[in-house]
């Protein structure tokens, strides 16, 4: 008898959650957040940084993001967000993409990005 779950591949493995899971070709990333307390445009490139961190962990690479849920504390800080966004990902790989304003587990938070790819 197989293991069920021996095609699934869980990266940084954690008591709560993992920091990426892989299955089927398709890389889930946990949400990722940066340094609380820091600006909207820290927390957001070091959250990118991560996502490229993860992202080669399982194989794979910005250039094959499917989709990206962003959340901001504040919608005020969306252009700041965009900024760094827009200078990350690559030309003509933009992923499909959600963002919208949300209470993050932390008020010192302002950024989180969830982001799935294909490996």
């Amino acid at each position: 008898m197989s293991d069920k779950n021996s095609d699934i591949q869980r990266i940084e493995c954690g008591a709560r959650m993992s920091g990426c899971v892989v299955h089927g070709g398709i890389a889930y990333l946990a949400g990722q957040v940066g340094a609380p307390g820091e600006s909207v445009t820290a927390q957001t490139t070091e959250i990118l940084a991560e996502v490229d961190r993860l992202l080669a962990l399982a194989g794979t690479d910005k250039t094959r993001v499917l989709k990206a849920q962003i959340w901001v504390a504040d919608m005020a800080d969306f252009a700041e967000m965009n900024a760094v966004w827009d200078a990350w990902v690559p030309a003509s790989h933009t992923p499909a993409r959600a963002t919208g304003e949300s209470k993050l587990a932390t008020p010192d938070y302002k950024v989180e990005i969830i982001v799935t790819a294909a490996v």
